[in-house]
């Protein structure tokens, strides 16, 4: 990857991590970006969906209907006049299976993000849909290609 291309990944993610403190969510707040074209063309972090009272989890366990950041994201884009078809994916933490699945479908090629996960059935469900996924730590700037 070129210098460009690596500075311009480390700002995006450190944009997505601002973005994630839009969120209610106590125990951890995700945030995303699309980026088509070196524009940003949706957003999200993760929480509650519209008109539901802004509260994440109850007794330390995530509510079952909060939205994960990238759905948000993605399902932000069926609503406006741009496609992902092609576009970057950058998130701050890692995506989980279900969100994978939503980022196929919404034709992203790209997924950059900045922390690992438990679980890695949705970096596995990307690569095998050859979706290029990187992770790439700001704080360090430590990157990894995989």
């Amino acid at each position: 990857m070129d210098e460009k291309q690596l500075k311009l990944d480390l700002r995006y993610l450190r944009m997505a991590k601002i973005w994630a403190e839009n969120s209610y969510c106590k125990r951890r707040q995700v945030g995303a970006l699309v980026v088509k074209d070196q524009m940003i063309i949706s957003d999200g972090f993760n929480g509650t969906p519209s008109g539901f009272e802004n509260v994440c989890e109850e007794n330390n366990v995530t509510l079952p209907y909060v939205l994960h950041a990238e759905a948000n994201a993605i399902t932000k884009l069926a609503r406006s006049s741009n496609n992902s078809d092609g576009a970057t994916l950058y998130v701050t933490d890692a995506p989980c299976i279900e969100c994978s699945k939503l980022i196929i479908q919404a034709g992203i090629k790209r997924v950059v993000y900045a922390r690992s996960y438990r679980l890695d059935d949705g970096l596995k469900l990307l690569k095998q849909a050859n979706i290029e996924v990187e992770y790439l730590n700001p704080e360090n700037n430590v990157q990894e290609q995989d």
